[in-house]
């Protein structure tokens, strides 16, 4: 597509949330996290401004006052989010591909599908949009397709779309793992959180037992030991919260995703497979 010709109603290089925002989009739905990690950096220092404005506030002193880990946990909290408020809108775009206004294969009643008539199928996608190769759906069917035009078989064709399935599906899987290691990451850094305080607490009693026996001494050091346990029990407090709130968001955009794969699968079989028609020839040669 020339420079000159106009946009695909579908245009990846210019809808893809990815590209818009630093111009480097994973495919299909999969997230640039290296990229995904400078936008998590900066809503870090975004969450951290109004707590060293307000520095008294028990809100800023759980996230302020508790030693490195909520640091790290606002970070890869804040990379979780990112990736999948990416992951989100990715799919909205790749589920307008299925919509009744993108159709790339003919609905006509007397359209068959063969080697002879693969072309009308194809500039139809290039016509829709921009590279295909960044959508499930019409990625999924130029596979087949070009197949169908290279070889003439169309018997190989829904084999070639349930591999392909296969693959997508193995592709989704793997899009999730660093997210699932955040989710497992963030409350590994909460309990690293717990046994820091309760090691700093365990520090200041004993120097509490070994102090002065002045009251006002020992509320002094006392201080110490509620700090120490303060870290302990905040720290792990926040880990568990945000790790929860990312698990149930994970879940419901993983079923979502794999709800748009059945719903490709689908649509190639009735859009598709239901089209084809096996040639004499290759009814002789069977």
């Amino acid at each position: 597509m020339s420079t000159s010709d106009p946009l695909p109603p579908l245009c990846w290089n210019r809808m893809d949330i990815e590209q818009r925002l630093y111009g480097g989009g994973g495919r299909f739905t999969r997230v640039n996290m290296l990229r995904s990690s400078i936008v998590a950096l900066l809503l870090t220092v975004l969450f951290y401004l109004p707590l060293m404005a307000f520095p008294k506030l028990t809100f800023s002193l759980m996230f302020m006052e508790r030693g490195p880990t909520p640091y790290a946990i606002v970070f890869l909290s804040a990379w979780a989010v990112v990736a999948l408020l990416i992951k989100s809108r990715k799919l909205i775009l790749q589920r307008k591909a299925l919509q009744e206004e993108y159709r790339v294969v003919p609905s006509a009643a007397n359209f068959i599908l063969a080697a002879t008539t693969v072309d009308v199928v194809m500039n139809n996608i290039h016509r829709t949009v921009d590279d295909p190769r960044h959508f499930v759906l019409f990625n999924r069917i130029q596979i087949a397709l070009s197949n169908l035009r290279n070889l003439g078989r169309v018997g190989d064709v829904e084999d070639i779309l349930r591999a392909q399935g296969g693959h997508d599906e193995s592709s989704l899987d793997t899009s999730y793992s660093v997210l699932n290691s955040f989710v497992w990451a963030i409350p590994v850094l909460g309990f690293i959180g717990t046994v820091l305080g309760l090691s700093q607490a365990i520090a200041e009693f004993g120097g509490v037992l070994q102090g002065a026996g002045e009251m006002d001494a020992i509320k002094q050091s006392l201080q110490g030991v509620t700090a120490g346990l303060a870290t302990a029990f905040e720290t792990t407090l926040e880990a568990l919260v945000a790790a929860l709130l990312i698990q149930l968001w994970l879940t419901f955009l993983k079923k979502s995703e794999e709800e748009f794969l059945d719903e490709c699968t689908e649509y190639c079989t009735r859009n598709v497979v239901n089209k084809l028609r096996i040639m004499v020839y290759e009814a002789g040669a069977e």
